[in-house]
């Protein structure tokens, strides 16, 4: 694939993160579409049976606009409008697996079902197990949280620069996403790609489709989401170890959690491949090839399935009050735990106070989007991953009704009154506003309706809070428009975190 082409993907592959795709599969595929459990195992009693099947007949969207009801939807009617051809779920409850299921097929329009054993490409999930593998090191006092980490790389050094003469690259800031290097994430590579090697990535040098990663702000300082930290953390490991980064991982994680379902290994070992999900575009075309390739295993390798990776969250529970220590000792996992900078933690993001207080990271690589969540105190928590570009917005709704389901207390619905305003005033948003270089979100006006789009995605029609303020019915996104000297120069999009978006045209 060109680069002007992998370019493209980019754009697009930020474009769903900030407006999911309202698509819909045919009759004949959804016929196709079969729920999967473990059935090799006990029967489910029915009481646990009937909690799945109101987890399953009840998605919620992000939105109550009040004085409407709202209705409960299906999982496999949500696959479809997705083009999300396979969903699977492990929930956890009361400090213990609960359950887990798999919808749908390995690819769209085959036959063969997933399973709870079908592996996922875990993406960011990658970060948290490299997280825990690291700081196993350190608590065999191998590596030091503060210390320079070119102490430890023996195969490339990070280059000093200006912002490295008082404040050095550490490990801490690595895992909390405060070293200062650069390169958020990766694209990763085409089937039939050449692969560049680490020394390569971190370089930029070819066949990197990637910026050489560098170190150009003060480290420390402030927090900047990079997957080129823990591309050099990757080398760290395996410079320290000497053992190439999926042995060691097996030998520090893996093994000591019994996630016999899970590996940085490329290409996977047949007894995983023959049981792997495809990879699917915004169109619902699966990927050539099944999946990119991503030899930037510490942030983005990781192949795995629900069930293992509820397993490490049960560990970090238990680890947590003092029940286990299979990976770490209780006193480094409130470390890992605790915010470093804003809501980082070392490898994983902790938000909410007392009863909501919860650890949690995203998985986005192209064509797979998962999620992980777990409650300090409650012994709560899921795992949800997809195959499916598309998969984002599917996977908070399966958590609303998660959360609903057994009583969380977040992930729930907000709200909201639509206001009443003269359609009038929409002219002056009607225009193109830059998120990103080359991701342009379109706002155009029918009749008295506001509608908003990103490159490749359908229209979303905007529904106003106020006369500046406006929301998605079905996608957790805000706008607003903001005035200077009387015209309308950008609008602030809300997901999550804030986007400036300034109107060009």
């Amino acid at each position: 694939m060109k680069r002007s082409m992998l370019q493209k993907v980019q754009v697009c592959v930020f474009a769903v993160a900030v407006l999911a795709c309202a698509l819909t599969l045919t009759h004949a595929s959804r016929a196709s579409l079969k729920t999967m459990s473990s059935q090799d195992g006990p029967a489910t009693p029915p009481a646990l049976e009937a909690r799945i099947k109101r987890v399953e007949n009840g998605l919620l969207p992000p939105a109550k606009i009040k004085g409407e009801p709202t209705t409960g939807m299906k999982l496999l009617d949500r696959m479809q409008f997705y083009k999300a051809p396979a969903v699977s779920i492990a929930v956890i409850n009361d400090g213990r697996f609960e359950w887990a299921r798999a919808y749908g097929t390995l690819e769209a329009g085959g036959k063969v079902p997933a399973t709870i054993m079908t592996v996922f490409q875990a993406a960011s999930l990658s970060k948290p197990v490299t997280a825990l593998a690291a700081l196993s090191l350190v608590q065999q006092r191998k590596l030091d949280l503060d210390t320079d980490v070119n102490g430890y790389l023996k195969s490339w050094q990070v280059p000093d620069t200006e912002f490295t003469k008082t404040q050095k690259v550490t490990l801490r800031r690595i895992l909390s996403h405060s070293s200062g290097l650069t390169v958020p994430g990766f694209i990763g590579y085409p089937a039939d790609a050449p692969l560049p090697t680490v020394l390569q990535i971190l370089d930029g040098t070819p066949p990197a489709n990637s910026q050489p990663i560098r170190v150009d702000m003060v480290p420390g300082t402030k927090f900047r989401y990079a997957g080129g930290g823990y591309v050099v953390l990757q080398q760290l490991l395996t410079d320290v170890s000497g053992k190439p980064f999926p042995d060691l991982l097996d030998q520090l994680v893996f093994k000591k959690l019994s996630m016999n379902h899970s590996t940085f290994l490329d290409p996977l070992p047949e007894e995983l491949a023959s049981d792997m999900a495809a990879g699917h575009l915004p169109d619902g075309q699966v990927i050539k090839g099944g999946h990119f390739r991503n030899p930037e295993l510490a942030p983005a390798g990781l192949w795995t399935t629900p069930t293992d990776l509820a397993k490490l969250v049960l560990e970090i529970q238990n680890s947590l009050h003092g029940k286990s220590g299979k990976v770490l000792s209780p006193e480094m996992t409130r470390q890992m735990l605790t915010p470093q900078i804003e809501n980082s933690g070392l490898g994983l993001f902790i938000d909410g106070t007392d009863r909501a207080r919860r650890f949690t990271h995203t998985g986005s690589n192209v064509g797979f989007k998962s999620y992980l969540v777990g409650y300090f105190e409650s012994g709560q928590g899921a795992v949800v991953m997809t195959n499916s570009e598309n998969g984002a917005q599917l996977i908070l709704e399966v958590l609303r009704s998660i959360a609903a389901e057994y009583g969380w207390p977040d992930f729930r619905m907000k709200e909201r009154v639509i206001a009443k305003v003269d359609p009038s005033i929409y002219d002056a948003y009607v225009g193109e506003y830059e998120v990103a270089p080359g991701l342009i979100l379109t706002v155009t006006r029918e009749g008295d309706k506001l509608f908003s789009q990103s490159p490749g995605q359908p229209r979303s029609e905007m529904l106003p809070e106020s006369e500046t303020s406006f929301f998605l019915r079905d996608i957790d996104a805000q706008f607003t428009f903001v005035r200077e000297g009387g015209q309308i120069v950008r609008v602030v999009i809300r997901r999550g975190r804030e986007f400036q978006a300034r109107k060009i045209k």
